[in-house]
């Protein structure tokens, strides 16, 4: 053991992972969490279990692929075979672990049975782990790919799990419950990330909260078929982890041929579910690709008027949307051939002369005029069946021949892993935005992917690639052109699909109270910024509900806000009251899009409380917001997380924005004042009286510092 190789050590920002790389088989994941300092060999030695009786001779191992070659006997991170031979891998290094500015790459093979895996392990400065496999086919003949997944540990008191499932309308609904013995298995078979996918999967501590407590959470960037799994088994382990989930014989690797898979992405924090989600959204804004310009307000089409597209009426739309401070103009659903409804037209992606007899300049050169941009909503994925494209290719379909799937929203999926459809549809694309200089694609996918077939193969691996080919393809051409990700809402949201798009649309329901839980458990993955929130119309047309002004106003001011309402039907108060939001939301929104997101752990669960913090703690915003009636005559009061309790701050209540009267004889002093002036010390762990609100009210409050006065001022 003496000449064992020191371990190999990943650290950034208070995270550490430690590895095992003694050999002769893949790395051991010694540790992933918090920064141990240092550590030699001899620590590897102590962090070695007892060996119980009725065991393997050896010490079962935990690696970055775990199998039974190792002892192990939970779920197996690669397996595979040869035509019904070679189930069992035994991978050994190949050669030295590297480790070069935060990342490893490790080397193995299994020379008998043919493949060779190379793994990539990156740590960014943020914190965020992210691991992805390629393997290779070294052998004689085809190897056929069953899975490829990555698991790491977690520790014996990470006795908790949190996923997320849904539904249309209603997406990232939380589930929470033991981290018992036995495995937690999410499979999404949809071939897009799904209403009902987790997103995250997180275990942690006993009690964790949004600012308690240790969490340790996993992510698939994959938008196609995925699994996340925890497990638990009686040998001392718990893993979490994750993966693409592979059709029968969808991935057979020719000699010589590498299967990538995705990157999953592990994040710990020892500060509860905000320190995760602040890991995160610092790691996505560190990206390239990060939208850097200040996110417009937009206005879209849809639920103004739907399928009934006239110049008239969208360029008065227009007007009254310029003249209260929209800056995006996205025309929805409707303008190409054959498209009065949603039953046509699909896959036709020329502007239907019918409704449109000069194109759509006159109305793009109006938008322009009055200084807002021009965005347009394609769904390129799919094709009904009453299309001329269908009716001219059937045999595009991602279908068996001669066996189409269900149809869904009555439409078909096109295979863009077929070279013919592909060039067809990115040409169609890059000339609408040529001709029509378009900045922004709402680009919708709105159904799942049933008995996808590519080639006589399980077709939703290639489906995922092509796609992303296309949306690349079309940014190199078009760099300015932003894209935002929509799959009937919220179906599409994952680190693969965020990579090539500019925002996700979070769900088709615009109902403020709904949308206060779905934006609070997609915000644990996707900062503000990239998740679209519009003021909708006085009742919602997902569910009927009703809500005042103001709260779907604050509602959409924590994200990149927007409008999906015929403004043009507004009163003047209702006009004079949006304008305003949009002068507040303009003011905030570098607050709203560069701070950390931080949630109360509030002890009425009748009401929440969130905000955004600067990361110098010097300003910051927050909503406190009733949702239900509750037992409580008195409101708890609100204290607000992630300020400084040594400094002291002014507490306003911005005057964009109007108060709600309540359900009060006299509102608390501060709220009736406007302002206050209270040390950090009191409004994080005392907080100021709450208002007495009914259910859907809310409002905001503006922090910031109160600068010490020199001596002698």
């Amino acid at each position: 053991m003496s000449g064992s190789p020191e371990p190999v050590v990943l650290r950034a920002d208070g995270v550490m992972v430690v590895l095992d790389v003694a050999g002769p088989g893949l790395p051991r994941v010694l540790h992933w969490g918090a920064d141990l300092g240092a550590l030699d060999a001899g620590a590897v030695r102590a962090l070695t279990p007892a060996l119980p009786l009725a065991a393997t001779n050896d010490a079962v191992r935990l690696t970055l692929v775990p199998t039974q070659a190792e002892g192990w006997i939970g779920r197996p991170g690669l397996a595979g075979h040869r035509e019904g031979s070679w189930p069992y891998p035994r991978l050994a290094l190949t050669g030295p672990v590297a480790l070069e500015d935060g990342s490893v790459r490790v080397r193995a093979a299994d020379v008998d049975a043919g493949i060779a895996l190379t793994t990539e392990l990156v740590l960014s400065p943020e914190g965020v782990l992210r691991i992805r496999h390629a393997l290779t086919n070294t052998g004689t003949g085809p190897y056929t790919v069953e899975r490829v997944d990555t698991l790491l540990p977690v520790p014996a008191d990470a006795l908790e799990l949190l996923d997320f499932t849904g539904r249309w309308a209603r997406e990232r609904a939380p589930q929470r419950g033991p981290f018992t013995h036995g495995t937690r298995l999410r499979e999404n078979r949809r071939g897009r990330t799904g209403h009902d996918g987790t997103g995250l999967l997180i275990a942690g501590t006993d009690g964790f909260g949004f600012g308690s407590g240790q969490v340790w959470g996993v992510h698939v960037g994959w938008s196609g078929n995925h699994s996340h799994v925890a497990e638990r088994i009686p040998e001392g382990f718990a893993v979490i982890g994750g993966g693409e989930l592979l059709a029968a014989g969808e991935v057979r690797l020719a000699e010589g041929e590498t299967y990538t898979t995705p990157w999953t992405y592990f994040v710990w924090s020892g500060a509860g579910l905000d320190g995760l989600g602040q890991r995160l959204h610092r790691f996505l804004r560190a990206r390239p690709n990060h939208p850097r310009t200040p996110r417009p307000v937009v206005l879209n089409t849809w639920e103004a008027v739907y399928f009934d597209h006239r110049l008239d009426r969208l360029t008065g739309l227009a007007d009254v949307a310029a003249r209260i401070g929209v800056e995006r103009f996205v025309l929805d659903d409707g303008w190409f051939r054959g498209r009065r409804d949603d039953h046509a037209g699909l896959g036709d992606w020329y502007v239907d002369p019918a409704v449109w007899p000069d194109g759509l300049h006159p109305l793009v050169k109006h938008v322009r005029s009055l200084g807002m941009q021009f965005g347009l909503w394609v769904e390129p994925e799919m094709v009904n069946p009453d299309s001329d494209l269908a009716r001219t290719h059937p045999d595009w379909l991602l279908a068996a021949p001669g066996r189409p799937p269900m149809p869904a929203r009555n439409q078909y999926i096109l295979d863009l892993a077929r070279p013919e459809a592909f060039g067809y549809v990115l040409d169609r694309l890059d000339a609408l935005v040529g001709e029509y200089q378009i900045d922004y694609f709402k680009w919708d996918h709105n159904r799942d992917l049933l008995e996808a077939v590519h080639d006589g193969h399980a077709g939703v691996h290639a489906q995922t690639l092509a796609t992303y080919r296309l949306l690349d393809e079309l940014r190199r051409r078009h760099p300015e052109l932003e894209i935002e990700s929509c799959s009937s809402g919220g179906a599409r949201v994952d680190l693969g699909i965020l990579a090539r798009t500019d925002r996700i649309w979070a769900s088709d329901t615009n109902d403020a109270l709904e949308r206060q839980a779905i934006q609070r458990w997609t915000g644990l993955l996707v900062p503000p910024e990239l998740t679209g929130s519009h003021v909708g119309p006085y009742e919602s047309h997902t569910t009927g509900r009703t809500a005042e002004l103001s709260f779907r106003a604050i509602t959409a001011l924590f994200a990149h806000a927007g409008i999906e309402w015929d403004v043009s039907s507004c009163s003047e108060t209702e006009l004079d009251r949006l304008a305003a939001w949009i002068r507040l939301y303009k003011r905030l929104r570098p607050l709203l899009h560069s701070g950390d997101t931080v949630r109360a752990d509030h002890p009425d669960p009748a009401a929440w409380v969130h905000g955004t913090v600067s990361p110098d703690r010097t300003r910051a915003v927050y909503a406190y917001l009733k949702l239900t009636s509750s037992p409580d005559i008195v409101p708890a009061p609100i204290r607000l997380p992630g300020l400084d309790p040594a400094r002291t701050y002014t507490v306003t209540v911005p005057g964009e924005l109007e108060v709600p009267a309540g359900i009060a004889l006299r509102q608390p002093e501060w709220l009736l004042a406007g302002t206050v002036t209270v040390p950090g010390s009191v409004l994080t762990a005392v907080g100021l009286p709450a208002p007495l609100l009914n259910p859907s009210q809310g409002i905001v409050l503006e922090v910031g510092t109160v600068e010490p006065r020199a001596p002698g001022e």
